[in-house]
């Protein structure tokens, strides 16, 4: 599977200096809370391989999850942070916007259907859900939608 980065991640992509969209999916697929300082202590070749490593299957979210586990305890000398894995993850379900996504959307207008809900790939809606938390940093929501061809 190719690596797919959005264009509003585009000021950080090369350098990987934020974590970007693609692989915040893979670390709440395994059960990962990958802070962004511990992202910071990895080289860009480690980087990368987050970013190339599959993480679909359970094998390979089991692989992913141990290769990150053991590349944060190497780097820093802790256990990185594990959160509980969703059976029925929000951004797998087609037929249900979520409310942070409905909410943030209806603030700049924007009326979000499951119809629309619907034709994103799992990665854009895992992005809008994860924009449109109250505690993230909102500023690509708008350029998340607008990127998705949903305004």
């Amino acid at each position: 599977m190719a690596a797919e980065f959005f264009q509003f991640e585009a000021d950080f992509v090369d350098s990987l200096r934020c974590i970007p969209m693609q692989v915040r999916c893979k670390l709440d697929t395994c059960g990962i809370k990958l802070k962004l300082s511990d992202w910071n202590h990895m080289t860009q070749v480690e980087r990368q391989q987050l970013v190339e490593l599959p993480c679909t299957t359970e094998s390979e979210i089991l692989a992913y999850r141990k290769y990150i586990q053991d590349l944060i305890l190497q780097r820093t000398g802790t256990p990185v942070a594990e959160l509980p894995i969703e059976s029925h993850p929000a951004w797998m379900d087609t037929t249900t916007v979520p409310t942070s996504v409905y909410e943030k959307a209806q603030e700049i207008g924007v009326t979000i259907t499951t119809e629309h809900w619907s034709t994103l790939s799992d990665l854009q809606r895992f992005a809008l859900i994860k924009l449109s938390r109250s505690h993230h940093e909102n500023k690509n929501f708008l350029p998340a939608l607008k990127e998705f061809n949903l305004l």
